[in-house]
């Protein structure tokens, strides 16, 4: 299999219905489709395509203007899918952080992108490589848009700034400054003299493009106003708010036409169909629909329902017919828009992957975050085993038994579960918590199931019964991680209240109390001895401590930002950390020599979970990916 570098693009054949085709050698993934393509160096696969959700300022998709192609934002780069077929073609990596923005030129000759790395990468279409960056914003860019005649571009940024760009020349035409928090996003009328732009300031801007000057400033959302849209013919703007409206403007007056109210959450979207007939609008909030409504009267037309989370981007095909949307539920979606239906789905942009874990013989990997449901994949063949489904809300811990039959996952609906694996059926349902469940651990003799929750209790259950045996209640905040020590005799927790506390598992007995925590502890893992404890801190450091005495033993520093997780190698002699830097450290466990630092992931990662063998790290990232990394001595050294 040929590798690709940064930038490089890779392009291929798929079904929609995309099954995770791995195949393992010595636990090391290899994948004949997209899993493949421009992976970072040092990983052998990714499972998931990265997320198309975000709060305010969502990943965007792009219909190209002859109907052809859809090019998809995501957190790890931009994917590119045949509109007709939505087959994957190809995957473009370069930015540096998760890509906010795309678009294509009028002749569909550029596909332009943005980032949180502050950067503009423009990209020809016809081979699909890097043209050229463009740097001029200091911050994250939320929004970019070409000019209908496609000579210009204007980018939009979290440092309040507007830029316009010369396409043919890549230099700045001119910034337009007065906005006084960051821009959301612009759009430029039919005939290209005026620009519109929308800001976390709550107003509206119409700006003369060629001067530079603002025209007007339109101010009656009561909140931050997240886009805008013209109408066909240029006479109408549309604005949408976190007032929950969506408002119409006269664009030669500047004065209000219309309010449409409706949606139960924030508004984050809004776009006329290409024959300005009609608006389409999205929110968050738990406000899953979109809704269709009359340009001209504001009247409520329809809403298209089968999204289960947030929608947050949307984009029409040129001739109107088709609707393509992302949501935070893990697919973009293709709507008729004439019935209202689904037509098609693209599934695996993934929110995110909070947990990852192998079976204790490595068969079995499972991982959290595909759409509330529990993925089991075969590590032998690549397929997928199972999807346990029940949860109702986002899966953020999972742990096998000790001898593999058993899966636990705790879950923001407040439950834990236990599921028998090989059929896929829920044992029990642990319920009681008051808040969102955070992590849960099996003891080593797998009797017994430890549970930390939001509530800042942590509970013991029987995990052949699923009866609650014992609930431990002397935390003052959120539980973040729970281990049993090794002969099942000791269990240590920690808080939000910067506090680990070491229990008489027996007894319920609370031993002692490590006070002395700069900052909370995101992860706590005992060494196979039971003599150290291991803790990823948000102050960016790991801590070695002596189990028995609670002595501070050695501190490792490097992470630029908190540390989410630690986990040891096999054998021991290699520790993992994962962090909010995106990167994934690993260490001698000996020396506290920092040995490599892996980079790929585009935002917080999460977990790291080594294979039996050692020979392979899986890490799971907020970016909505799975990554494989090779761990053999030769890419370790």
């Amino acid at each position: 299999m040929k590798k690709t570098v940064p930038g490089e693009c890779q392009k291929g054949v798929h079904t929609v219905d995309l099954s995770i085709t791995l195949h393992t050698l010595d636990s090391a993934p290899v994948s004949q489709d997209y899993t493949q393509w421009n992976l970072p160096t040092g990983a052998t696969a990714r499972l998931g395509k990265g997320r198309v959700s975000d709060v305010l300022n969502p990943p965007e998709i792009a219909y190209a203007p002859d109907g052809n192609l859809i090019a998809v934002a995501s957190a790890n780069g931009i994917w590119i899918y045949d509109a007709q077929s939505v087959k994957e073609l190809c995957f473009l990596t370069g930015h540096t952080l998760d890509v906010t923005t795309v678009c294509f030129s009028p002749d569909v000759s550029i596909l332009a992108s943005a980032s949180g790395d502050n950067t503009i990468r423009l990209w020809d279409v016809q081979t699909w490589t890097h043209i050229r960056t463009l740097k001029e914003h200091a911050c994250r860019i939320n929004n970019i848009v070409f000019s209908p005649s496609g000579s210009m571009l204007a980018s939009a940024g979290d440092d309040n700034a507007i830029c316009l760009w010369d396409v043919q020349t890549n230099e700045i035409i001119r910034s337009l400054a007065g906005h006084t928090d960051r821009v959301n996003y612009v759009a430029f009328s039919p005939n290209e003299s005026s620009l519109a732009s929308s800001s976390w300031d709550s107003d509206v801007r119409l700006w003369d493009v060629k001067t530079g000057t603002c025209i007007r400033t339109l101010t009656e959302h009561t909140s931050a106003v997240s886009r805008v849209t013209f109408s066909t013919d240029g006479k109408t703007l549309a604005s949408s708010g976190m007032d929950k409206t969506i408002r119409l403007w006269d664009v030669r007056t500047g004065e209000s036409i219309r309010t449409i109210t409706g949606h139960t959450g924030r508004v984050t979207n809004v776009l006329f169909s290409p024959d300005g007939e009609f608006l389409v609008s999205t929110a968050m909030d738990f406000d899953t629909d979109l809704r269709l409504w009359d340009a001209r009267t504001g009247t409520p037309l329809q809403l298209l329902k089968g999204h289960t989370r947030k929608v947050t981007s949307l984009a029409f095909s040129p001739d109107g017919s088709t609707l393509v949307t992302g949501s935070g539920d893990s697919t973009v979606r293709l709507w008729d828009v004439k019935s209202g239906t689904c037509r098609q789905t693209i599934t695996d942009h993934t929110f995110r992957v909070p947990s990852v874990v192998y079976s204790p013989d490595g068969s079995m990997l499972a991982c959290s975050g595909w759409d509330e449901t529990i993925l089991v994949i075969d590590m032998h063949t690549g397929e997928e085993l199972i999807r346990l489904k029940g949860h109702k809300a986002d899966v953020v811990d999972l742990k096998f038994s000790p001898d593999g039959k058993t899966l636990a996952s705790a879950c923001w609906d407040r439950d834990a579960r236990l599921w028998d694996v090989k059929t896929g059926t829920s044992l029990h349902i642990l319920s009681g918590h008051r808040d969102l469940l955070r992590c849960v651990a099996f003891s080593s003799d797998g009797k017994t199931l430890v549970t930390g929750s939001a509530d800042t209790d942590v509970r013991l259950w029987d995990v052949a019964t699923g009866k609650l045996l014992m609930t431990l209640t002397e935390h003052r905040e959120s539980i973040n991680s729970v281990a049993f020590s090794p002969d099942g005799k000791t269990l240590v927790s920690s808080a939000d209240d910067k506090t680990m506390r070491f229990w008489d598992v027996q007894t319920g007995t609370l031993i002692r109390t490590q006070n002395d925590l700069a900052k909370y502890v995101n992860s706590v893992v005992f060494s196979s001895d039971g003599k150290t404890l291991v803790t990823a801190s948000n102050d960016k450091t790991i801590c070695f401590w002596d189990a028995q005495t609670g002595a501070l033993t050695r501190t490792l520093t490097g992470h630029t930002d908190g540390v989410w997780s630690v986990v040891f190698s096999p054998d021991e002699k290699i520790l993992a950390s994962t962090s909010r830097d995106t990167t994934v450290r690993l260490w001698d466990v000996q020396t506290g020599t920092h040995l490599k630092t892996l980079k790929g992931h585009a935002r917080l990662v999460y977990t790291a979970v080594f294979s039996p063998d050692g020979k392979t790290l899986a890490t799971g990232s907020s970016d909505g990916t799975l990554l494989f990394w090779d761990l053999t001595p030769d890419q370790v050294d």
